[in-house]
């Protein structure tokens, strides 16, 4: 049955849009991979020692992935040693787009959590009466 599944998300291009977005925005080295290469890092050596704590083995299933899913692309160049580049596609900065708006979200929800915590004049340990007598 999940075999099933599979195939009717992969024949649905709504639902693969879907799955991309859940592999790739839930995924903390996707994104970050995806924000190195907007800022201009493009080999994969690069891109290692950019991200504290990505490992080689993590960042090429990353960049797999990415590819996979039409967010990057791979730019190989017949020079001895070989070399390998990264960049983003006009999908993938669209992502990058909608990832900026998530950010904005999130940095105005933790604004108006901060407002409603910390109202200007009062003081959290005046709010409850002692009890003591």
């Amino acid at each position: 049955m999940k075999s099933l599944a599979k195939r009717d998300i992969a024949a649905d291009p709504t639902q693969r849009v879907y799955r991309c977005l859940e592999d790739v925005i839930g995924c903390k080295w996707s994104v970050s991979v995806l924000l190195a290469l907007h800022d201009g890092v493009r080999r994969p050596g690069e891109l290692v020692r950019h991200i504290p704590g990505l490992s080689t083995k993590v960042l090429n299933e990353r960049l797999r992935k990415l590819g996979h899913y039409g967010l990057i692309e791979q730019h190989r160049y017949p020079e001895v040693p070989p070399r390998t580049e990264y960049t983003l596609t006009a999908f993938g900065q669209a992502l990058l787009a909608l990832v900026g708006q998530i950010r904005e979200l999130d940095r105005g929800r933790q604004r108006d959590s901060r407002a409603i915590q910390s109202p200007a004049g009062t003081s959290s340990s005046s709010a409850a009466p002692s009890t003591k007598r």
